[in-house]
């Protein structure tokens, strides 16, 4: 959610059993706690390796009077990264929700999904669902949503738009977006990416990585979608139609996580935005964090854990070498 943050940013204090057995009780709740280290912060996002978190004290927000939705065809990423702005100009802290999805993605819930009815696909690169929450009124949240894909129209942002008329129907347009993981599943085998990159920068990202993928192998199937308010893109990879998506996975997976990677660090971004490093990624964490930072991370993995009993092989790897 663009407005609500992550779960590190709604997440007040927390109670964790450490590898010793104590227990350390910060459940304060405090908004304002300046006594020293951060360890709140520390836990979370550790995966487990460096204390079992068993509570937790977390921020809640008022309902909404208010809760529309649209859906938008826009014309290039760079235009969904536009009409992020106006957004941001046009609703201000009522944006809670800005997701994008390319055109494959959506045609894979069509093809497996086809009673969803997808809107505005077929003829757009791709679409665009804002959510706006209002604490007024559904009439004072909807004469925004208009002024803003008015705007959007005239700066050309936008190529058209529908706005839910109904909870059911705004629910269902969340449903499409919810259905590409599933229905990517429904494709077959796939190589799955959980990235963030600076706003600024997604379009040119996409670009640069989509012409490598496409160059390095025939016929690859690109399904990009994300949480683009905050940054962060599910870049997945589908085999090419018609073939041997195991033998796909066997032989290129390795290849595709490196080139898709090293495009990540060119901008400036992340391996992992959200799902963490856990061991799939454990190995290439060194690659793509600095030597800095990993013996920083190592330095405190030995402190609280010396005997290596949380969550072993996650995060942290033994070893790890460059593939080739």
């Amino acid at each position: 959610m663009v407005r609500y943050g992550n779960a590190r940013e709604l997440c007040l204090g927390l109670e964790v059993v450490t590898a010793q057995g104590e227990v350390w009780n910060g459940l304060s709740g405090l908004r304002k706690d300046n006594t020293g280290y951060d360890l709140r912060d520390l836990f979370i996002g550790s995966e487990g390796t460096l204390g079992i978190i068993t509570a937790a004290t977390m921020k809640l927000y008022p309902l909404p009077a208010a809760r529309l939705i649209a859906w938008a065809a826009v014309p290039s990423m760079q235009a969904a990264v536009d009409l992020l702005g106006l957004a941001h100009q046009h609703l201000g802290a009522g944006l809670t929700g800005f997701e994008v999805m390319n055109q494959f993605a959506l045609s894979l819930v069509d093809k497996h999904y086809p009673q969803q009815r997808v809107p505005l696909f077929r003829t757009s690169p791709w679409c665009v669902l804002l959510e706006n929450s209002d604490h007024e009124s559904e009439d004072h949240a909807r004469t925004l949503f208009e002024r803003l894909l008015e705007a959007a129209l005239e700066a050309g942002c936008i190529n058209d738009a529908v706005v839910a008329e109904s909870l059911s129907q705004a629910q269902a347009l969340w449903h499409i977006r919810e259905s590409i993981p599933l229905a990517q599943a429904e494709e077959g085998l796939n190589i799955k990416h959980d990235i963030s990159v600076a706003v600024s920068r997604i379009p040119a990202f996409v670009a640069e990585t989509d012409a490598l993928l496409a160059q390095a192998i025939a016929g690859v199937r690109l399904v990009d979608f994300g949480h683009l308010g905050d940054g962060n893109l599910h870049y997945n990879v589908q085999a090419p139609e018609g073939g041997d998506a195991k033998a796909f996975l066997r032989e290129q997976e390795e290849r595709i996580n490196t080139l898709v990677f090293d495009a990540v660090a060119r901008h400036g971004g992340s391996i992992s935005a959200e799902h963490g490093i856990g061991s799939l990624k454990a190995a290439k964490l060194p690659h793509y964090k600095s030597p800095v930072a990993m013996r920083m991370m190592r330095a405190l993995k030995q402190a609280l854990d010396p005997q290596g009993i949380l969550n072993p092989g996650r995060v942290l790897a033994e070893s790890a070498s460059r593939p080739l």
